[in-house]
């Protein structure tokens, strides 16, 4: 199943965890407790910690995760302070730094990359020159 693609352009990029908290949360108390008893028959330990996860963020007793977590995620996890100028300048400064942060991912990416490729290069170059000897031997 897709995300809707509302969700995806709303949301900023996050760890797994912080995801799977998201989806859980657009699908309501339901999907929470269903999770809860699927990890308790499967891995017990999973099934505690996500109860004691949903007592302890209080998500058994909200009226419903949805709003919530449709709140949290249209305004960056801001309340707006009333001040139209400034919530325009807050808006525009986290655009930035997300797309700061998705440069700096990819550049972190290129670098992953090309380490990679200088480790590969190297042992290709080692494995020549072991045949090489081998041939000369």
């Amino acid at each position: 199943m897709t995300p809707t693609p509302t969700a995806t352009h709303t949301m900023p990029r996050m760890g797994w965890f912080s995801r799977a908290e998201a989806w859980l949360d657009e699908r309501g108390k339901g999907a929470w407790i269903a999770a809860m008893v699927l990890g308790s028959i499967f891995v017990w330990p999973v099934g505690l910690a996500l109860l004691a996860y949903m007592i302890w963020s209080k998500r058994m007793f909200n009226s419903s995760c949805r709003n919530r977590a449709m709140t949290r995620h249209a305004s960056h996890g801001f309340k707006t302070s009333g001040n139209s100028a400034f919530d325009a300048y807050k808006a525009d400064m986290l655009k930035r730094l997300e797309d700061e942060q998705h440069a700096f991912e990819s550049f972190l990416e290129r670098l992953r990359e090309a380490k990679d490729k200088s480790e590969f290069d190297s042992f290709m170059d080692e494995r020549a020159e072991a045949a090489k000897s081998d041939d000369n031997a």
